[in-house]
């Protein structure tokens, strides 16, 4: 009988596409994958070290594994696997850990299924990973996650990620192509692109062989795929070509998640961002310019070292003035081996919590504006699998989620809809019309 092996992902897009390229390792080498709860002979656990609370997370995922399956053989790999290796080792019932460039070679490394008494570990200094591995999530049919670059070459003092992944690197375009075309080719109708510093696609061995708008450009010629949407950019990187293009794309969506970390130039400044926030708000307006309806996400983090008072009105008041349509708010915590955690300053845990909740609820007065914007307007939704309480949910192109009675000929499946008005939950309610005829 095939060797069973689960995985769990915590963290970004971006595990979520690596893990899913790890389980195809493991299905050319015969194993079966199976859910987490049906007795795995192997946990693959794939970590995030973004925040405090995603260490702890590991370790809580662990402890469940063994479980559900006492002799179960629990391999972690990751950010969290890079960072601390030593630390992991020390969670009970931990069997392997793998770095950042042994991850990939995780068949390879699993030769013996028996738990030793010392945990073994596999991490070699970040420096070395040096290659880019293509990835791409699996087991959604609406949606996948296509990984097109890796690493970060900035320095921002709060971040552990370029201690995490190393330096910047990429795919080259043929090979995302290629990708895209295989996943047009299993059904999947929306591409999400993910990466480290995704704007800052193009390097290779240290040199820049191209730039992200090539990409986007070549991308927008793909047959099959009906969406292709962009997670998160840099604003210093999201430059006006790139605007410009989306804005008359034929599969680019109007929706940019565009990370901002603070409005105050002050704390910019301390965090080592390349930019103030005059750029930031020129990228909204040209945005919202060209794109109207677009949706625009931004990443804000609050209780950085030295943030007082004032710094935090600074930025609730910037964000309240700019036309954008959520947040996804951080509370800052200390890193080790980052610059922050050694700065002067230190924003007491109760402020910073008190921040977050502003913060929160500015966003869904945010996101229920933008919402509200939208209704009495027809759009397409591209309808996904989930049933809550009889209803299933979609998004648009501009990423409204909207929610509909649940009709299985409607999964994976576009519409033309008429946004009509907001629920008590918060998705909008749709009038349906016309079917769409995709080809």
């Amino acid at each position: 009988m095939d060797k069973k092996v689960a995985f769990y992902t915590l963290g970004c897009k971006l595990n979520y596409s690596e893990s899913s390229a790890i389980g195809r390792l493991f299905t050319q080498a015969g194993y079966q994958t199976v859910a987490f709860t049906e007795t795995p002979d192997i946990f693959v656990i794939n970590t995030c070290s973004v925040t405090e609370n995603a260490d702890k997370k590991c370790k809580k995922i662990v402890k469940e594994a063994l479980k559900i399956s006492p002799e179960g053989y629990v391999v972690i790999v990751g950010c969290y696997a890079q960072l601390k290796p030593a630390e992991i080792a020390e969670i009970p019932g931990v069997d392997m850990v793998l770095g950042a460039a042994e991850k990939f070679q995780i068949v390879e490394h699993i030769t013996d299924l028996t738990k030793q008494p010392k945990t073994l570990i596999y991490n070699q200094p970040v420096s070395e990973a040096k290659e880019f591995v293509t990835s791409y999530s699996f087991g959604d049919r609406t949606r996948t996650f296509l990984k097109v670059q890796d690493g970060c070459d900035y320095s921002c003092t709060f971040c552990t990620i370029p201690l995490a992944r190393g330096n910047s690197r990429s795919d080259n375009i043929e090979s995302v192509l290629k990708q895209a075309a295989d996943i047009a080719a299993s059904g999947v109708r929306e591409i999400v692109l993910t990466g480290v510093n995704l704007g800052d696609f193009g390097l290779q061995n240290g040199e820049r062989v191209n730039k992200f708008i090539d990409l986007v450009k070549a991308l927008d010629e793909v047959e099959g795929i009906d969406r292709i949407r962009i997670s998160s950019i840099e604003p210093n990187l999201l430059t006006d070509e790139i605007i410009e293009f989306v804005a008359t794309s034929k599969r680019f969506v109007p929706h940019f998640h565009i990370p901002l970390q603070s409005g105050s130039d002050k704390i910019l400044s301390l965090m080592r961002r390349r930019y103030k926030r005059a750029l930031y708000a020129d990228r909204v307006a040209k945005i919202k310019q060209l794109m109207p309806d677009c949706c625009i996400g931004v990443d804000v983090i609050v209780g950085f070292p030295g943030e007082t008072r004032e710094d935090f009105i600074d930025t609730y008041n910037f964000l309240n003035g700019l036309d954008i349509s959520y947040l996804h708010v951080f509370t800052y915590s200390e890193r080790e081996n980052t610059l922050a955690a050694e700065m002067s300053g230190s924003v007491p845990g109760s402020t910073r919590a008190e921040r977050s909740k502003m913060l929160h609820i500015l966003s869904d007065k945010k996101r229920r504006s933008f919402y509200e914007s939208q209704l009495g307007q027809t759009g397409q939704v591209l309808f996904e699998g989930d049933i809550k309480e009889g209803y299933m949910h979609g998004f648009t192109r501009n990423y409204v989620k909207v929610k509909a009675k649940y009709d299985p000929v409607l999964v994976n499946e576009l519409r033309t809809v008429t946004l009509t008005a907001i629920a008590p939950d918060g998705d909008v309610e749709i009038t349906e019309g016309e079917e769409i005829l995709v080809h």
